[in-house]
């Protein structure tokens, strides 16, 4: 895989990657990966997975980490297998990505950059975001990563995206910035930490 980018910080490691392998090459190289689910056929979809199991091995390696695969819980979270490192796997192909954190909850979201999130907006963003975003395709596109990533880290599926992820008003840097995002449920908000990095007319939204 070709890489595009790379951060490592204390306890923790991203990456982005490039597919360029053929599917049988990835299976060589994915640890305690003992085959790809049946409801994933398409042949961009199978590669997708099995090339983020690939990835999240290198960066264990990169932590100095022992790594033994990935499984998920009973909500389709990603988890390491006898592993106490939080994992977040995301792609959009030919792209993968993924972030491994020591010490607490990692969540990482990658999406190129959506036109149709401008008719979409209203029925998932916050009125606070909408007027952030403007008419923005691009500030529109991280918000909507934004709103992914934290829904990583809660991990369940019962929230409403207008209402229980926010992302707060922010400039875009080309060369990549931060945001905060808030998690509201049940009467708490959890205030998360995102940066995000562009590049082509992809953005990647990660846990910082």
């Amino acid at each position: 895989m070709a890489i595009i980018q790379k951060e490592t910080g204390t306890g923790r490691a991203m990456g982005v990657w490039k597919i360029e392998e053929p599917e049988e090459d990835l299976l060589a190289r994915a640890v305690g990966l003992e085959g790809i689910p049946e409801k994933l056929r398409h042949p961009n979809r199978r590669l997708e997975f099995v090339a983020g199991r690939v990835l999240v091995g290198e960066l264990m390696h990169e932590l100095g980490q022992a790594f033994e695969g990935v499984t998920s819980n009973e909500h389709g979270k990603p988890m390491l297998v006898n592993s106490s490192c939080q994992v977040s796997i995301t792609h959009s192909f030919p792209y993968v990505a993924a972030l491994v954190d020591v010490h607490k909850a990692a969540g990482i979201d990658l999406e190129q950059v959506n036109f149709r999130l401008l008719k979409m907006a209203p029925r998932v963003f916050h009125i606070t975001e909408l007027r952030d975003a403007g008419r923005h395709p691009v500030k529109h596109t991280l918000i909507w990563s934004g709103k992914e990533t934290l829904m990583k880290i809660y991990g369940k599926r019962d929230v409403v995206f207008s209402e229980h992820l926010r992302i707060d008003p922010f400039r875009i840097n080309r060369e990549g910035g931060e945001m905060m995002g808030h998690i509201l449920v049940e009467g708490a908000e959890t205030d998360i930490p995102l940066a995000y990095r562009l590049f082509d007319d992809y953005v990647l939204v990660f846990t910082r």
